[in-house]
């Protein structure tokens, strides 16, 4: 149980990833990092608000500092 939390960051630095600026990258990141950490919280006893804001703080860092050519998982759903 104790992967668990590792295997979520894991995947919010991986999929934070959608767009091409700076900006939506950090939003997708925060985004899925949220729900990443929500989960997170709920599997390991923090409350959910805590799991959400780490994960949500996570995930936009890391979508903030990677570049497009490091992943690249195409244009984000609020720029269709």
């Amino acid at each position: 149980m104790r992967t668990l939390p590792f295997l979520a960051l894991g995947a919010a630095l991986i999929l934070g990833a959608c767009g091409t600026t700076t900006g939506d990258r950090a939003v997708s990141g925060g985004l899925i990092g949220a729900g990443a950490g929500l989960a997170v919280g709920a599997v390991t006893g923090a409350t959910l608000l805590e799991g959400a804001v780490i994960g949500g703080a996570l995930g936009a860092a890391a979508g903030a500092v990677t570049s497009p050519s490091d992943v690249n998982l195409g244009r984000p759903a609020w720029r269709r």
